[in-house]
Order: C-alpha cells, then structure tokens, then sequence
C-alpha cells in the first residue's frame, strides 16, 4: 500500500468524519456549512427541504468542501484526492500542496456563487452547493501540469490516457455539461472554477503570464576608492 501524504490524509480523514456526522445527524445540521447563494432569502426552506437561515457566510467557501450529497459521491473525490493530491504532495511539500487546494476549493466555490446569483430562479428558491470536486479538479489540473505525459486511467470508459489529455477532455465535458445544463445538479461551473484557478496559482507561482516574472535585485557595486 503507497504512503499517503499527512495533508492528503488529513483531509480524507475529515470528509470520512463529517460525511459519517451527516449521516447520524442529518444534512440539516450542516446547512449552515454549505455554500449558500449570495443575497437575502426569506427564512423558510429550499427545494430539498434544507433550512434557509443566514444565507452566504465567508467559511462556506472553505466548509462546504468536506461535505458530500452520497457514498458515490464522497467516494470518487477521495479516489482522485488520493491518486493526484499524493503526488502532488510529495514535490510540493504539506504547506504549498495544502495552500494549492484551499485556493482551488475557495475558488471553485468563487465561481459558483457568480453563476448561481446569475442564474437564480425565485421559484425555485436558493441551491447550497457542496463537495470537495472543485479542490479536486484543481488537483487534477495540477497533476496535468506537472506530470503531462503521465498515463491515465479513466473509471467509465476504462481508457487509458495522458494527464494533460485527461485534463482538456475532462474540461471541455464540464464545459458542455454547464452551458447546455445537460446534467442537472451537478456543480459543472465549481469544477471549471477548480481548474481556473489551480491554472493561475500555478502560473503565478512560476511567474508565467497573466503574472510578471520578479525582476531580479540590481545589483550591488561596491566603491574602491
């Protein structure tokens, strides 16, 4: 069995307990850990009979990643959390690693506010997203990235294929799947937001264009008199 990285432990540590605590509890009981939409809603409760009571909270962006709607769906976050975040654990260290996900989490959940506030329907009242697939299609992105030409295996189809192949395919689906709403209930604009903004932390952090390079110090004469 390969070692798993005390970041990437940690955190399918947490979504086990909290999804074990949903189960004993209720969903109820963490409705105010989802990522609810942006704006005032009149207390009552949403289609899924989940209670509407302070709406958008900072620590939603961060809490409703360790949250999930179902076995299957706790399952292939930590499959692919396990299969991309470790290796990507061992090169960049516990800090950077755990930093990179956080980012991709709170930034897929950036994204999905912006399209839930611009696609609300009053008669269908506020949807809470939640799942940890934003921080993983980050950490897809990131493997992509950094492991190209590393050869992949897909669940269904089994076919097997590069990251960066990976990457692009699974990209343009959650494209299609969120302009046409094909697949409904899924958060398709969480999962593009995870990759968009592992893409900018990693060009940020190689100092790649939308980001300037640092300019290196000038350098330092020293006056013989």
């Amino acid at each position: 069995m390969n070692r798993i990285p005390p970041v990437t432990q940690a955190l399918l540590i947490a979504m086990a307990v909290v999804f074990f605590l949903q189960s004993v509890m209720g969903d109820a009981a963490f409705a105010n850990f989802m990522l609810w939409p942006w704006g005032d809603f009149p207390a009552g409760t949403d289609a899924d009979g989940l209670p509407v009571t302070i709406g958008f909270m900072p620590w939603q962006l961060v809490t409703y990643a360790f949250l999930h709607g179902s076995m299957g769906h706790l399952f292939f976050n930590a499959l692919a959390l396990f299969q991309f975040g470790s290796r990507l654990e061992d090169v960049w260290g516990p800090k950077r690693y755990a930093l990179f996900f956080f980012v991709c989490a709170a930034g897929a959940g950036l994204c999905q506010l912006l399209v839930l506030g611009w696609m609300y329907d009053p008669a269908v009242g506020p949807i809470p997203t939640i799942g940890a697939s934003g921080g993983v299609f980050g950490l897809l992105l990131g493997y992509g990235m950094l492991f190209p030409r590393d050869r992949v295996m897909l669940l269904i189809p089994p076919i097997p294929m590069s990251a960066r192949t990976l990457v692009i395919v699974f990209g343009l689906i959650e494209l299609f799947l969120g302009v046409t709403g094909t697949q409904a209930g899924v958060a398709h604009f969480a999962h593009l937001g995870g990759l968009l903004f592992g893409w900018l932390l990693i060009r940020y952090w190689r100092g790649q264009p939308p980001f300037s390079k640092r300019k290196p110090p000038p350098p330092r004469f020293r006056v013989v008199n």
